[in-house]
């Protein structure tokens, strides 16, 4: 069991004596204009808002209210027309391209709805991959993967390949993958999106254990507003701007 805590409780090193070092992301007018055939089109209009370490947001709105620009622009996957964000501090637009992937592969984790997981390969080297890439030493990244297998409960599963488990334990391998570089921001989109409802609810209490036991810092896109108010946080988007910003 301590093994379970020692690990999930990592925390970065820095203190909380300045007040930018409470957050883990800042976003400050953010906005993107696509040009298309049809004209140009601003999916996100001077967004700005702040989440503190370890807290449990959900991104709400409808479709085409700028959710997904959203996760995608925190998650160094997409440049902002206009605005920054900064990631524990760091201007990461401001960087350059290389700077960038190496920001997103170990700062920021990603949880998908398809969990987008490597069938061809087993549990284990899916949830070590973001480490490989890191240039974590194979024999410590088995040790990490391992440990947040063990908490998830799939350490069972580590030979077998992703095709071979349930939604709900392919989820969980997801998870442990978004973990095993101790991001500062885990971004979850739509996590419960492709699971049935007891499963979904299982996946989303592992994530609030996550954020509330283990300070881990979770943004979640979901339609689904159960969910969203369980959360410690709602903000919703319409139109590419935010409507209301609410704690629940």
């Amino acid at each position: 069991m301590s093994t379970k805590q020692d690990f999930m409780s990592e925390k970065n090193t820095r203190t909380e004596s300045d007040d930018n070092d409470s957050h883990a992301l800042r976003v400050q007018n953010l906005s993107k204009i696509y040009d298309t055939s049809a004209g140009r089109v601003t999916a996100l209009d001077k967004v700005s808002f702040t989440i503190k370490k370890g807290e449990f947001v959900s991104i709400v709105g409808p479709s085409g209210s700028g959710k997904s620009t959203i996760l995608n622009m925190v998650g160094a996957l997409d440049r902002p027309t206009n605005g920054k964000i900064y990631i524990d501090d760091i201007d990461i637009f401001a960087l350059n391209d290389s700077e960038i992937a190496t920001l997103r592969n170990k700062r920021i984790g990603f949880i998908f709805q398809s969990f987008n997981l490597i069938n061809r390969t087993t549990v284990l080297k899916n949830v070590k991959l973001p480490a490989t890439i890191a240039g974590m030493p194979s024999d410590v990244a088995d040790f990490r993967a391992l440990k947040i297998m063990q908490a998830l409960g799939i350490d069972d599963k580590k030979d077998q390949k992703p095709v071979n488990l349930s939604g709900g334990q392919q989820q969980r391998v997801a998870i442990a993958r978004s973990l095993i570089n101790n991001p500062s921001i885990v971004l979850a989109d739509e996590p419960t999106g492709n699971l049935d409802t007891k499963t979904g609810n299982d996946v989303f209490a592992m994530l609030k254990n996550l954020s509330h036991k283990f300070k881990r810092t979770i943004i979640m896109v979901t339609h689904n507003p159960e969910l969203s108010e369980s959360t410690d946080r709602s903000i919703f988007l319409r139109d590419g701007r935010i409507e209301k910003d609410v704690y629940n």
